[in-house]
């Protein structure tokens, strides 16, 4: 377990005794004073879980973890998919719980997995948080607090609300993630920034309302199950968050992105097809 002395860069992190790593360019945590903590922790809330797709997460795994501000969930459940360096020796390390496939199943397949165990453990609320470190971990409780309000059902941290270029995304797929969402914003009805974030939240209810178990095992079950969630007139709300890309986050590279982009399109055709009645997918029902 990483050790090292309290950061400095925000009084929050003193206060819950997270500790810093050292040489880590850490997001900001703003600080609380002790009313605020106190309103926050105060009074029954409905369990929240934070769920972490793993696979070769070794060098991050840690650092985000300790990032997550801990009032903001019950408890954290990670998915090692069958990673080839140490993920699961680190995921062990941590006080969550870890469970590890032993071949990997892809992405999708990861988050079946994670929301399967997390509404096992009784989870109200479930947040997903990729453990490369690439978006904000301090922003889980602004993920969350719409749903406990009851003012959302799904909660989308944009990359796109904010600057994602000045965060490190290249190019070519700021330019795809605009087009992509534009022309599924157009079929699907709705408004918003960005349809491809992998850190987002949702209620027991939306979960259990969609049959994401018959999603892509791959990365395409981002994009289904928001699809699955409008055909079911579920509110979202989308909120901006901030990121960092370098080598040591995941990220899908070209040839993945034009598969990607292919499948976002046989999606759209499908739901067309469903919302028509001329075939009904047992993925929409």
């Amino acid at each position: 377990m990483p050790t090292g002395k309290p950061s400095l860069h925000a009084e929050g992190c003193r206060l819950c005794g997270r500790m810093r790593i050292k040489g880590v360019k850490y997001f900001m945590m703003l600080p609380q004073n002790k009313a605020e903590r106190e309103a926050e922790m105060a009074g029954p809330h409905p369990k929240t879980i934070v769920v972490m797709p793993a696979y070769n997460a070794a060098k991050t795994l840690a650092k985000t973890y300790y990032t997550i501000p801990p009032n903001s969930y019950d408890q954290i459940i990670l998915v090692d998919d069958a990673s080839s360096d140490g993920t699961w020796a680190v995921a062990n390390s941590l006080p969550i719980h870890a469970i590890r496939h032993r071949k990997n199943r892809g992405y999708g397949g990861n988050q079946k997995t994670c929301y399967t165990r997390a509404l096992e453990q009784g989870a109200e609320i479930v947040v997903m948080l990729h453990p490369d470190y690439q978006y904000d971990p301090t922003i889980v409780g602004d993920l969350v607090q719409p749903l406990r309000s009851g003012e959302a059902d799904a909660v989308l941290a944009s990359r796109l609300l904010g600057d994602p270029l000045r965060g490190g995304m290249p190019p070519w797929k700021y330019v795809v993630n605009r087009i992509l969402t534009r022309i599924e914003n157009l079929a699907l009805g709705t408004n918003f920034s960005e349809f491809h974030t992998g850190y987002r939240a949702y209620t027991r209810k939306a979960l259990e309302s969609v049959n994401f178990e018959a999603n892509s095992e791959n990365f395409l079950f981002d994009n289904e199950i928001i699809v699955q969630l409008v055909l079911k007139k579920f509110r979202f709300k989308e909120i901006p968050v901030t990121t960092r890309y370098s080598f040591d986050c995941s990220s899908v590279g070209f040839g993945q992105g034009c598969v990607y982009g292919l499948g976002i399109l046989k999606t759209i055709a499908k739901y067309f097809v469903h919302r028509t009645g001329i075939y009904r997918f047992k993925q929409f029902l």
